[in-house]
């Protein structure tokens, strides 16, 4: 259990490192690009840029991806071991009260059920006569011109 606080802890510490030169890095490689002085200079300065682009990267996101799945391997360890069966408890002990509570509002919530539908089918069938008499006033109208 320590050892894995541990483990991360120092994961934690490596990747800030990590970053801090990274960025360093850029920056002092910021630093010595000069501008081009001409289309030339400036052609052959962009394709060393993009083919050295993708090379550049590739081990470092490796890297990455993998620090990441260790990480995942970590977390999903931790919270199969400490959350998962917390829930489990909580769950079990909110189950039955959630269940008879659940049981002594049904009936009421089928008969709202049942008194909107009917609200619903009253209103459909009054709207449904408007949209008609208008739509059939509407072709009336159409056929006088």
């Amino acid at each position: 259990m320590n050892a894995k606080y541990l483990l991360l802890y120092h994961i934690i510490i490596i990747l800030s490192i990590v970053g801090l030169l990274l960025s360093g890095f850029s920056f002092a490689f910021a630093q010595s690009i000069t501008a081009p002085e001409n289309l030339d200079q400036a052609k052959t300065l962009g394709e060393r840029i993009l083919t050295g682009l993708p090379r550049a990267m590739k081990n470092p996101w490796q890297e990455a991806l993998s620090v990441w799945g260790r990480m995942a391997d970590i977390f999903s360890g931790w919270g199969n071991y400490y959350v998962l069966p917390r829930v489990k408890g909580f769950w079990q002990n909110i189950k039955a009260p959630l269940i008879k509570e659940i049981q002594r509002r049904k009936p009421a919530a089928e008969q709202e059920l049942q008194t909107q539908t009917k609200e619903m089918k009253q209103e459909i069938k009054t709207e449904a006569s408007k949209a008609g008499k208008s739509l059939w006033e509407r072709f009336v109208g159409l056929l006088k011109k």
